[in-house]
């Protein structure tokens, strides 16, 4: 079963990047290991795997970027036909997220360092958060040793299981161990946990509770020595890894290959890579056009060259992929302020990020009002950076800003043929990609 292959590839195959250990002992099996440092770093190292696929996702799938290469132009055909991607984008994804679920499983069982236990339970949920947005239902595995024989094992659970059993209690145990150490060397914090975890309640519509865990981050951004950057420039690039306004990014290095190695979030975005070499949407173009004397405009797109220049061509292969930022958080927080009636805080918390931007304050005033307005800040705020057909589909606002009805069976992604095969049609493919 590949469950099993992956285990061993889990097992056998320690790396990790940039800060964090990378020469862990020899091992034979799980059960003997005394040291888990090794196994702790390839949950992280298999982050990579997730990021250029999430970033293809995020924007060229959204209104932000698009693809100008057949078949690469079905991210922006709305039908099943996106199964051409498989292999592409989906599956190393989806390989990706598992590998870094079985690594922290073996860690969550067998170590007896509790702060190992709680990074490797940030790292499962954090993987598990990629894979329900990205797929909808998945397969549940909480078990360094799945059975090779028991295939029900692998049937898909319900999205709101995942997240009931599995990210949110994980994350409520990581929150409840971990300290703020960890921001200094990219690893998991309490801070990433909380936020992490009001992304998820606001994900899930849940917003008393996600205004509850962001107002922690948001209090205690400064102890921990998280705070924006004054200058919007200075987020992005080689030289800003790690920055003061970054509470968890995944690390890359040029020295280390992926599940997606051969081509890199930067390139895309960049229009280094022939599937399209001029990715700028004019719709992007236009809504910095609606956002006069806007400060990352020069910083998101160049309109000469159709591409974004956010993460510049210099240093590209070093990039790290920001997976949360404070800015990010800010405008959640907002968002749960408004959909809690709380339209004038709401307010507060959105012109940290304009003012920063160079724009006035706000002048939304009404709930639907605020509602708009937090979604086109964060489309030129996280442009590029794998969040805005997520935010469309969490917002349910699809078709108003793609200016077409998608059926919604396309706001999620197809189940890698692979994954179908290999489990012996367990695993079915989610409706509307069935061939």
């Amino acid at each position: 079963m590949k469950y099993i292959y992956i285990l061993l590839v889990s097992i056998l195959f320690f790396t990790a990047c940039e800060d964090l250990d990378q020469s862990p002992p020899n091992i034979a099996s799980a059960d003997s290991l005394t040291d888990f440092d090794g196994v702790l770093n390839a949950a992280y190292f298999y982050q990579l795997g997730t990021v250029t696929p999430l970033a293809v996702m995020g924007d060229f799938r959204a209104d932000n970027a698009f693809m100008m290469e057949s078949p690469y132009d079905e991210f922006d055909q709305f039908d099943k036909d996106l199964v051409q991607m498989n292999e592409q984008f989906f599956s190393p994804f989806y390989t990706a997220c598992y590998k870094a679920i079985l690594s922290c499983n073996i860690v969550i069982e067998n170590s007896e360092n509790d702060d190992e236990v709680a990074e490797a339970q940030f790292l499962r949920a954090l993987s598990y958060f990629k894979l329900v947005r990205v797929f909808g239902d998945v397969t549940i595995n909480l078990s360094s040793a799945p059975s090779a024989t028991d295939q029900a094992i692998l049937a898909r659970s319900p999205e709101s299981e995942v997240y009931s059993t599995v990210i949110i209690p994980d994350l409520e145990a990581a929150i409840a161990i971990l300290d703020n150490s960890g921001l200094s060397t990219g690893k998991a914090s309490k801070i990433a946990a909380q936020s992490l975890l009001g992304k998820v309640y606001v994900e899930r519509g849940n917003f008393m509770l996600a205004e509850m865990i962001l107002a922690d981050v948001i209090n205690s951004a400064d102890e921990a020595g998280v705070v924006l950057q004054d200058d919007f420039a200075n987020i992005f690039g080689t030289i800003n890894d790690l920055n003061s306004e970054i509470i968890f990014a995944t690390q890359v290095s040029s020295s280390i290959n992926d599940e997606y190695g051969f081509s890199e979030f930067w390139s895309w975005s960049g229009g280094l890579d022939t599937k399209s070499l001029e990715p700028l949407e004019q719709d992007l173009i236009n809504a910095f056009d609606d956002s006069p004397g806007d400060l990352r405009r020069d910083v998101t797109i160049d309109e000469a060259l159709l591409s974004s220049p956010k993460f510049p061509q210099e240093g590209g292969p070093d990039h790290d992929w920001i997976e949360i930022r404070l800015a990010d958080v800010i405008l959640l927080y907002a968002e749960a302020l408004n959909e809690n009636g709380k339209t004038s805080e709401a307010a507060t918390q959105l012109n940290k990020v304009r003012s920063r931007a160079g724009l006035d304050d706000t002048a939304a005033t009404s709930e639907d009002e605020m509602r708009s307005a937090i979604l086109d800040e964060r489309r030129l705020e996280l442009a590029f950076e794998g969040h805005r057909w997520f935010d469309l589909v969490r917002t349910g606002t699809v078709d108003e800003e793609m200016g077409q009805v998608i059926d919604p069976n396309y706001y999620i992604f197809p189940i890698p043929n692979s994954e179908i095969l290999s489990s012996f049609m367990v695993i079915e493919q989610n409706p509307g990609y069935e061939q």
